[in-house]
């Protein structure tokens, strides 16, 4: 039986599967970007398919920590609350 990988959200820093966060990645060149393949190159930062979690990172800049940037644009935020959705 094959064992799936372990993540930690961001914001609310409980451990979960890594198929039931959504990835946020920076790019090498910059781009905040979600990842839904899992796949991309680049720092990435997971965070809870949760709405709560969502508002909590945008509120407490966990995203700007965790990539060392200075501000998020709010159109990632919008674009995750759109994917908790799906």
């Amino acid at each position: 039986m094959k064992k799936t990988p372990k993540r930690m959200c961001v914001v609310c820093r409980q451990m979960f599967d890594k198929a039931d966060l959504i990835r946020v990645v920076k790019t090498p060149i910059g781009e905040i970007l979600i990842d839904k393949s899992g796949r991309l190159n680049g720092r990435g930062a997971y965070i809870c398919k949760n709405e709560e979690c969502i508002n909590n990172a945008k509120k407490r800049k966990s995203f700007e920590r965790a990539f060392e940037i200075n501000a998020i644009d709010e159109e990632l935020f919008e674009k995750l609350r759109s994917n908790i959705i799906e």
